[in-house]
Order: structure tokens, then sequence, then C-alpha cells
């Protein structure tokens, strides 16, 4: 099977799922671009632990870990089965990497999760098993997740992090009438120039060198899922290409990047 590569998806508001706009059709277009992977790995802004963990449900039931959004969000489901097998790997790989991991038998899929991967795979047919962040390690610890777990990229599995290039909610509302925030821009530039150039120690120390960085992450956890994704592209050259998919509400920018890492 030909290797697959990493993903970073911007995954936006809950809202993304019943008005997918720009990234809706960017994420289509991708996943008809990708062979059909035998199953996915997606580490997600909205699950975050103390350690590494593993869900190793059979059926991870849609979580709606939101409030005060119309009701047909919540009677979305994505029924997309789980891989305890596959679960099982993912913690001896993480574990052979001296990476302290766990099992959950419980966890279903947030949105972070179930909103992009129903875009990317709306037949909802393909197994899941999600793995959780640990934003207060830091950056390089999300790039030694995603290193550990890079050889199942030649498994046919396909390995999401999936979080927002922006996300400073404190700012929600106040860029109205297709107004952008003045740090969006800046910083999704920054970012895409430090991959095209494969920087994995400038975007290690985005806080430090990145412009706006404190504005455009007030918090780490949605950005981190995108350390997460190069990790995965393996060690060498990123191989980094950026899907532009606009920016919602003024401040929150959509970009998808996907990751083929070195050539082999």
């Amino acid at each position: 099977m030909r290797r697959l590569p990493s993903l970073y998806i911007s995954h936006g508001s809950p809202m993304t799922a019943l008005q997918p706009g720009q990234v809706g059709l960017r994420l289509a277009e991708l996943a008809a671009d990708l062979p059909r992977p035998r199953a996915i790995v997606i580490a997600s802004a909205h699950w975050l632990s103390d350690l590494p963990r593993v869900g190793a449900h059979p059926q991870p039931p849609t979580i709606h870990d939101f409030g005060g959004f119309p009701e047909a969000l919540y009677r979305i489901r994505y029924p997309a089965p789980g891989d305890p097998v596959l679960a099982a790997q993912v913690l001896q790989r993480l574990q052979d990497a001296h990476l302290d991991a766990q099992l959950d038998v419980s966890r279903g899929l947030d949105h972070g999760a179930w909103v992009p991967l129903r875009l990317l795979f709306p037949d909802a047919s393909i197994p899941v098993v999600p793995i959780s962040l640990q934003p207060q390690r830091g950056p390089m610890h999300q790039l030694a997740l995603g290193r550990a777990l890079a050889p199942l990229r030649d498994e046919g599995v396909l390995l999401i992090g999936s979080g927002s290039i922006t996300h400073n909610l404190h700012d929600f509302g106040t860029y109205q009438d297709g107004k952008e925030a003045p740090y969006v821009r800046p910083f999704i530039n920054w970012v895409e120039q430090r991959l095209a150039a494969s920087d994995v120690d400038a975007l290690l120390d985005y806080r430090r060198q990145a412009p706006y960085a404190a504005r455009a992450h007030p918090t780490d956890e949605h950005l981190q899922p995108l350390h997460f994704a190069m990790g995965a592209a393996g060690t060498g050259a990123l191989g980094a290409q950026r899907i532009d998919a606009g920016i919602d509400a003024g401040m929150l920018a959509m970009d998808l990047y996907r990751f083929d890492g070195e050539r082999s």
C-alpha cells in the first residue's frame, strides 16, 4: 500500500458540522486524493490528559462536548467503529518509545475528531482510534508522540492532529463584516514558511519566535496537534503542503496541512 501522509486539520467551531463552508470542500478534495486508509489514529485538541491515553472502545460514542448550539448539532452521530487491536499496537509503540501511556476503553470521539472525520469520510466505515494530548508537556512531547507512530503510515493508518491554526476565542464576535484579526495572517504565514523549510526547531519554539503567538494561541492545545502531525511525518524533511480553507469569524484560520515526509 502507498504510504499515507499525516494531516493537521483546523476543525473550527462545532458548527462546521452543519455549515462546512470552505473547509468542508477542502477536506472532501483531500479525501479524494488519498488512498483509502484501513484505520485512523486522531489526536484532538479536545482530549487532554496527564498521560497519553489511547482509545480502545470497539464502537466509540459520539461526544457532544459543547453547549448552546442548535439542536440539530446534538442529533449528529458519527458511528465509525473502533479498533482495539490497533489501539493495543499504538500503546506498544508509545511504550517502546519510552512514553508512558494507557488504554482507555470508554472514550468516544469528541467534536475535534468527529466533525472533521465526518467531512473527510462521511460513510463512517473506517475504524478510528483516538489518542489524547498533553499540552502541559510542551510541543516536543507531542512531536515525540507522532514520531513514535510514524511507521503506521506504511501500514495503511492515517495519522491526524486536529486543532486550529489560530484559536483565540476571546476574540469571537469581535471581527465583523469581513474584518480579520490583525494577528491571523502574520501568524499563519510564519507557520507556512517554517513548515516549508522543515524548520522543526523554530516551530517547537513558536511561543518565542512566531509573530503574535500569544494572540493567536492564548493556550497551546489547539496548535500542538500540529506538532503531533509533524512528528508523524518522520524524522527527515516534512514535505508540508498547506491547504488554505479560509478564515472563520475573522479569527479562526482554517488551514489544513498534509505532511508526506521524505519520499521513500
